[in-house]
């Protein structure tokens, strides 16, 4: 069906141009009401973002299936903003921020199987490699398992031989084995990315990390060679100087870098739609910080945001956290 200038709806919005303006919660919710494209579909595209309804490897409370489509609504919001505007001015940076130089696909989810995971990595391997070929790969979780798959994907998909990672977290998902959850579950899924040709632990970078961990993880850590900032070092330092420490080392000696957020990395005060949270952890700003400079990092390759359960936050904080931190890294990385 066309809308060209001829059809009573293209001669309503000649004559009322602000009807081209869709409001954040109206229209169909691509992320950043984005054009809808198939993965084959998105050479051209600056990023092409893909969701992930996925959370059958959880250890703790499920529901971050649903954490793609409240990211995608919530970023509807500054789509709506720089329409109206004319574009925006980020108070935070004092930039102006040219949204139209942003060019956003949206593939819609990969296809999952709740009860198959063998399969759903496939699945999830396969469409971030068809990106990863044609654009910037950008994941929305989902549990934190599907960065495994995803990170295979997107050093295929992209002809890397090693890639770095920075991982902003609570936890370190460092389990190699557990005697009720196995090998492959998202408690494991940065020790199956270390274990694979493409990464070890002398380019993981994990920022962020508190709470508690396996008996001698410090020595772990040393004995592995694993970029350790914890939560005490970056209250002490401060994010800037933290970031930008840790995707120097997950940079150094490999072809690009893989990011990927947990949004339980950040307090649950401020962002409780989450199945494992944890106290005393990032405030917004902290968080921001990081996908700022991690949007900036020319290494850089692909980005994720993975376990928002919105159901646990019925007013909506997460989800908006959990898009404007990835709205915030795509503003640096290809707006700014």
């Amino acid at each position: 069906m066309t809308d060209g200038p001829g059809t009573p709806a293209g001669r309503f919005r000649s004559e009322h141009p602000a009807s081209s303006i869709e409001f954040a919660y109206a229209g169909i919710p691509t992320f950043l009401k984005a054009d809808h494209r198939n993965v084959e579909d998105v050479a051209g595209y600056d990023a092409g973002v893909l969701g992930v309804p996925y959370d059958s490897a959880v250890s703790n409370r499920p529901g971050t299936r649903y954490g793609p489509r409240a990211v995608r609504e919530a970023s509807g919001w500054w789509d709506y903003l720089s329409g109206y505007k004319g574009g925006l001015t980020n108070m935070r940076t004092g930039e102006d921020v040219d949204f139209d130089a942003l060019s956003v696909a949206d593939c819609g989810d990969v296809p999952v199987f709740p009860m198959d995971q063998e399969t759903t990595a496939e699945s999830i391997t396969a469409h971030v490699a068809t990106v990863a070929e044609r654009a910037f790969p950008v994941l929305i979780g989902g549990d934190h398992y599907c960065t495994y798959p995803a990170f295979r994907g997107f050093a295929e998909g992209a002809g890397h031989d090693s890639v770095g990672l920075v991982q902003i977290d609570a936890h370190t998902d460092t389990v190699s084995e557990s005697p009720i959850f196995g090998r492959e579950f998202h408690g494991s899924s940065t020790n199956l990315m270390a274990d694979s040709q493409y990464t070890s632990y002398e380019n993981v970078s994990q920022v962020a990390i508190r709470g508690y961990e396996s008996p001698a993880f410090f020595e772990f850590a040393e004995e592995t060679g694993l970029n350790l900032f914890a939560m005490p070092e970056v209250e002490e330092r401060g994010m800037d100087a933290v970031i930008r420490d840790a995707v120097a080392a997950a940079a150094d000696g490999t072809d690009a870098v893989y990011v990927t957020f947990d949004i339980d990395s950040v307090d649950p005060s401020v962002a409780p739609g989450t199945g494992t949270p944890e106290p005393a952890g990032l405030s917004a700003s902290q968080a921001l910080t990081a996908m700022e400079v991690l949007g900036d990092h020319d290494a850089v390759g692909a980005v994720d945001l993975m376990e928002v359960a919105p159901d646990y936050d019925p007013a909506g904080n997460t989800s908006r956290l959990a898009a404007n931190l990835l709205v915030a890294f795509l503003e640096r990385k290809f707006a700014a």
